[in-house]
């Protein structure tokens, strides 16, 4: 990555602006200037018109359609501040004829919203033989409550109402509601009723004005006959709009695509600096495209200018942004990464090896290969739906379907297909010392990284003695080294012994060195993170044996529905395993996919990754909305 700047006439910002979104490689640095002279803001009242006459097109197109064709790279030109002005204003007197459309549909979905309410309530209060305006005004000596309350707890607020001197009307039954009619003196016991109806979840139902004094069927056909009025003006209106909207199409298509291609100008304006007729725009370039970039600046401006390109200086790493993996296969798993964050400039993506063992425990633990048709079947079903994301699902299957061969497990039927290694359930110590093998190896690679990032960083102590440097890796490799000597000579061993004694007593006196506390403090607190080193590298190799645990937990699984589906008939033998095979997909599938997220964002990211870098946001042309 290169630090750019480019000086150019600040009547070339327009042109400049559109060039270096045409490349797709120049990512804004918005610090302000060293040099004080560059304090003006040339862009300031081009960005104030473009944002008037960008919200007043949005404004638009909420009661309108507008489509615009996408630029022509072939044919960008500037959009001028006297052209940008001119679009406002036009922009400014369309608006005011489209909120007249606006308004007529928002009056015509209120009363329509008002008429509908009052059909909801004359349907709810419709087998209510009763003068409707007495029910929704208490009188001088009767109290009226109507409302709605669920069926199994009528008989106990009908006992209720009854201790309280009331009776209670039921009126309608619907689903699992009932609506009914509490009718009693007013007096002393109003209180006691109240919390009584709030026990029984009663929900009081509102009369709305206008429908006393009617009959139902009348109110009804009124009711009717209004929404087919309110329907017929909304086509009216709509007819009107589109008719509108055929006269001004030309103008307000052209007007999006104006915006479109004054958009980098206004996106560049806050890094943009200038004094006099000169200005300044910083940025970072991929160094691979800073040939093109200049290329591209002479073709297009007609003024003199000049670009200036460096290495990034040490106190500026935070701030340089990093380019994202762009293969499409890794697009879903770089997803993934990003809600852990993004890596620093410097540090080796993460993607392509989260990918590969993302891949490998996935389908190490849900082996099979019917259920791993069906999940890339599904992906692949989905894949408007799901867009990139598709392609995840489609590889997860794929891993599935390939170790479900090494298992020979088709929908946990082990006899139709032979294993071409082994099945999971049949050698379960071999499953678990693979499983910690593959921890040794992940959190080994794990510590690698680290290392290569802090060196990459110019952090060399912490590349040595920080967290899961090198001899933190010393460590834990020496640490293996003694525990295969005891599983297998039952011996750790000296030179293993040695090698994890030094890395301690390394570790304690780094730690020791860079406290600030009395001896006491100090010897409390290198103690417990030593400690600390031992039980973290010994309880996070554990981790791993979940790999195996739950590879035997599938295939127990599947075990378990087929025993079950062998004692059924055939019909329940067939829906048993269809159901059976369901509930491993969607139960066991997520619970595998949040383990293997769980290991790799704590047992890998959190040891190299630091994640608090920023992705690389380029300048575009933009092709949708504007």
């Amino acid at each position: 990555m290169k630090h750019v700047r480019l000086l150019v006439i600040t009547d070339d910002l327009p042109q400049a602006s559109l060039s270096l979104a045409q490349t797709e490689s120049f990512h804004p640095d918005t610090r302000p200037p060293e040099a004080q002279q560059l304090s003006g803001l040339p862009g300031r009242d081009y960005r104030e018109v473009y944002q008037q006459a960008h919200a007043r097109l949005e404004k638009i197109a909420k009661v309108v359609p507008i489509a615009a064709a996408a630029p022509d790279l072939d044919e960008v030109r500037v959009i001028e501040r006297e052209e940008l002005r001119a679009i406002n204003d036009r922009l400014a007197e369309r608006w005011d004829e489209a909120s007249r459309f606006e308004e007529g549909f928002r009056r015509i979905d209120e009363q329509d919203r008002f008429v509908r309410e009052q059909q909801a309530a004359l349907e709810n209060f419709g087998n209510l033989k009763i003068d409707l305006g007495a029910l929704r005004n208490k009188t001088r000596f009767l109290d009226f409550y109507v409302g709605v309350v669920p069926r199994e707890n009528v008989s106990r607020l009908q006992g209720a109402v009854t201790l309280a001197d009331h009776l209670l009307f039921t009126f309608l039954e619907r689903d699992q509601n009932t609506h009914v009619v509490i009718v009693g003196p007013r007096g002393e016991k109003e209180g006691q009723l109240a919390s009584v109806l709030g026990s029984a979840s009663f929900q009081p139902l509102p009369i709305p004005a206008g429908l006393e004094d009617a009959s139902p069927e009348h109110k009804y056909d009124q009711l009717a006959a209004e929404r087919e009025r309110l329907q017929a003006e909304r086509a009216a209106l709509g007819a009107e709009v589109e008719a509108w909207e055929q006269t001004h199409r030309d103008f307000l298509g052209a007007a999006r695509q104006a915006l479109l291609l004054a958009a980098p100008f206004v996106t560049l304006d806050p890094s943009i600096r200038s004094a006099g007729h000169l200005a300044m725009v910083c940025g970072w370039v991929p160094a691979r495209a800073v040939a093109e970039l200049e290329a591209r600046l002479r073709a297009s401006l007609t003024l003199p200018f000049e670009l200036d390109s460096r290495d990034p200086e040490p106190a500026e790493r935070a701030l340089v942004p990093t380019v994202p993996a762009s293969h499409r296969l890794l697009a879903p798993f770089a997803m993934l990464v990003k809600q852990y964050g993004i890596p620093q400039y410097g540090e080796v993506d993460p993607t392509p090896l989260f990918a590969l063992t993302f891949l490998l425990m996935f389908g190490s633990m849900f082996g099979d290969i019917g259920q791993g048709a069906v999940i890339a079947g599904v992906a692949w079903a989905l894949r408007a739906k799901l867009g990139r994301f598709y392609r995840f699902g489609i590889m997860a299957g794929l891993s599935s379907m390939f170790f479900g061969v090494l298992y020979g497990s088709i929908f946990g039927y082990e006899e139709i297909l032979p294993a071409l290694w082994m099945s999971p359930i049949h050698h379960p110590i071999l499953m678990l010392q693979i499983a910690l093998g593959y921890g040794v190896l992940f959190i080994a690679i794990a510590c690698g990284l680290a290392i290569y990032n802090r060196i990459a960083v110019k952090d060399l102590n912490a590349a040595v003695f920080g967290h899961h440097g090198v001899v933190n890796l010393v460590f834990y490799l020496a640490l293996i080294w003694g525990a295969v000597g005891i599983a297998t000579r039952s011996s750790f061993g000296t030179v293993p012994l040695l090698l994890v004694i030094a890395a301690l007593i390394a570790l304690a006196g780094y730690a020791w060195s860079h406290l600030q506390a009395p001896p006491g403090e100090k010897i409390l607190v290198v103690f417990i993170e030593t400690l600390e080193t031992v039980i973290g590298y010994i309880s996070n190799t554990l981790s791993f044996l979940r790999v195996a645990a739950f590879s035997l937990n599938h295939a127990a699984l599947s075990l378990a529905v087929l025993t079950l589906a062998a004692m059924m008939g055939p019909a329940g033998h067939l829906i048993t395993v269809i159901l059976g095979n369901l509930f491993v997909l969607v139960l066991e599938g997520g619970i595998v996919m949040i383990q293997v997220m769980r290991l790799q964002y704590y047992e890998g990211f959190s040891r190299y990754f630091s994640g608090d870098g920023h992705e690389f946001s380029p300048l575009k042309l933009r092709r949708g909305p504007a």
